[in-house]
């Protein structure tokens, strides 16, 4: 079971458009020694959706490599379904100790459809799943429980937002799993997840991916350490100065969940290249923003490490 700060690692291109795979173990150790509670390779913030097969092997590869049991590793995996199967056994093949479900491209299925896929991707092969609810994968009631007893399945992360949903499947789920004796785990998705964590911790769901830890695992733990602690004055500080200015500057151009933090890890020293199309890269006076924003929350915790 997953604990902590999930982190979740870009992946670095080099100047000729190919993976920079030194940049990428450079990054994940990195990331590593900062000690988040698990690493979520080539997902969203990784850019899955822009991966060749064979570099998805590659990138797969390197993060097991650099994480050496440490910490778990899980891959995304996910599209059409043959190429989500393909994904399943190449993570698998690569040393991963898990997928994270990415929706199918394009089309939204019904419930059952969504079920259906997530039990053949699932079957091929003998990796935990956490299914991914968000975009074309939207579940209801009745499916989450359905693919939570899936027996692969361990866990469902939400993107979508809708916390009158999410409160019924949470309660639905942890029911039906405890009548089942089935471990199960619930995260928060959403993009710049700590923005929404008081909500989702209202509703039980503790767990959240952290695309800040790519860049900025000081501040990425700072809120995690004051939220488990009850800390609302650093949570209320970080939110106001930090996470709330990032949300409205990730929402000035579609892509900026993964653009800005490419750019922020570039700004803090390690160059990862820019994104791949149809994602397009910072301008320049967003990246000044950037920086201002991530001043003001190392500043933060800078204060907070004094007291």
């Amino acid at each position: 079971m997953l604990d902590g700060v999930l982190f979740f690692p870009v992946t670095p291109f080099a100047p000729d458009g190919s993976v920079d795979l030194k940049a990428l173990a450079d990054h994940v150790r990195s990331g590593l020694e900062a000690g988040p509670g698990g690493i979520f390779v080539a997902c969203g913030t990784g850019e899955f959706h822009a991966l060749h097969p064979r570099e998805y092997a590659e990138v797969v590869r390197t993060a097991v490599e650099v994480a050496d049991g440490r910490v778990p590793v899980f891959a995304g995996a996910g599209g059409a379904l043959p190429l989500a199967q393909e994904c399943a056994r190449t993570a698998q093949q690569a040393g991963a100790d898990g997928l994270l479900l990415m929706p199918p491209y394009l089309v939204q299925g019904p419930p059952a459809g969504l079920v259906d896929y997530t039990r053949q991707v699932s079957e091929a092969s003998e990796l935990p799943v956490i299914v991914y609810h968000r975009a074309t994968a939207c579940f209801d009631v009745a499916s989450a429980v359905e693919v939570a007893r899936l027996p692969r399945v361990v866990g469902f992360k939400d993107g979508y937002g809708d916390l009158d949903l999410l409160s019924r499947i949470v309660t639905a789920v942890r029911r039906a799993m405890a009548a089942d004796g089935k471990e199960f785990q619930f995260f928060n998705g959403m993009p710049t997840a700590e923005g929404t964590v008081p909500a989702y911790r209202g509703i039980g769901v503790e767990l959240y991916s952290s695309a800040v830890f790519c860049f900025a695992p000081e501040i990425s733990l700072a809120f995690h350490r004051a939220v488990t602690e009850g800390d609302d004055a650093v949570v209320e500080r970080l939110l106001a100065e930090f996470f709330h200015p990032l949300i409205a500057l990730r929402h000035k151009a579609p892509g900026y969940a993964v653009s800005l933090v490419k750019a922020a890890v570039r700004q803090r020293g390690l160059d990862v290249g820019g994104v791949r199309a149809p994602l397009v890269d910072p301008t320049p006076e967003h990246l000044a923003e950037l920086a201002r924003i991530t001043e003001a929350g190392l500043a933060v915790c800078a204060e907070v490490a004094a007291r």
